[in-house]
């Protein structure tokens, strides 16, 4: 009873539902992985139940899974790109060759606007000032993606709320 009444948004129920090492958990945790990166997920490993989610892919990619429940826009970007370049470093790859870097992703789930614009899903990568990408998007393996649940009026209706 205790868990229906819990709200995802917390850090602590977020981290029960899709943390725990069981099957009805990694099976949520494919299923919300694969909605908001848009991509299959056939298996994942918790590496990290404590702290944030930190979730190993079958092909090694890693995805640092983030609840951020704050009220404040205080250095979000900049907690998220020091947690993404944490994450790319944790590679150790020195003195091997950098091609064998794997894909890093910050998925942060919260609840402020931080982005003016009218999507709750954004993914930033490394771009110049024009917005020309810095690699090829196919080597592009440093990835944030920020989901504003601030944007989504949970008192509309589901069916209005997915065509969304």
């Amino acid at each position: 009873m205790l868990m229906r009444s819990a709200n995802l948004l917390n850090d602590f129920a977020f981290k029960y539902v899709f943390g725990e090492d069981c099957k009805e958990a990694n099976d949520a945790l494919k299923s919300l992985l694969t909605v908001f990166l848009e991509r299959k997920v056939h298996h994942v490993v918790v590496k990290n139940p404590r702290l944030d989610l930190l979730v190993e892919f079958d092909d090694r990619t890693m995805v640092d899974l983030e609840m951020q429940l704050r009220q404040t826009k205080d250095h979000l970007s900049i907690r998220f790109s020091y947690y993404l370049a944490r994450l790319h470093s944790s590679q150790e790859l020195e003195g091997k060759y950098y091609g064998e870097l794997k894909e890093t992703i910050v998925l942060v789930f919260f609840n402020v606007n931080l982005i003016d614009n009218n999507r709750m899903c954004n993914t930033f990568t490394l771009k110049n000032e024009d917005g020309l990408s810095f690699v090829k998007e196919t080597e592009d393996r440093m990835k944030i993606r920020t989901v504003e649940m601030a944007k989504l009026d949970v008192n509309k209706p589901l069916k209005e709320m997915n065509e969304q």
